[in-house]
């Protein structure tokens, strides 16, 4: 089982903000949306370009590239040209710190 990963302070995003953090060798994007985050990887099923640079609306992220949607809640795919949805990782807060880790081995 992966271990939990401190990422960011719990006060280190505002509301519509990401960043992108090293969990376990793979990139992943952490946002913050109506005071909670969310991780997905930072990839988009597409082509395999990075996903945070993209216009977040609402809880979508639209890749900066062709113009894929997805939900960064979920990491559901929600419209073409991806047809795969991105991993999404647990998240949790303790003592402050907004912790993530990689559970698709476990």
């Amino acid at each position: 089982m992966s271990d939990w990963i401190n990422v960011i302070a719990e006060n280190g995003l505002a509301d519509g903000e990401n960043t992108v953090v090293d969990v376990d060798g793979t990139d992943v994007a952490i946002f913050k949306i109506a005071g909670k985050c969310y991780a997905i990887e930072d990839v988009c099923t597409h082509d395999g370009a990075e996903i945070a640079s993209g216009e977040l609306v609402g809880d979508e992220i639209i890749c900066p590239r062709h113009g894929a949607r997805f939900c960064v809640k979920t990491g559901a795919v929600k419209s073409a040209p991806a047809y795969e949805d991105i991993a999404s990782f647990p998240v949790r807060v303790e003592k402050g710190m907004v912790q993530v880790r990689d559970n698709r081995w476990d």
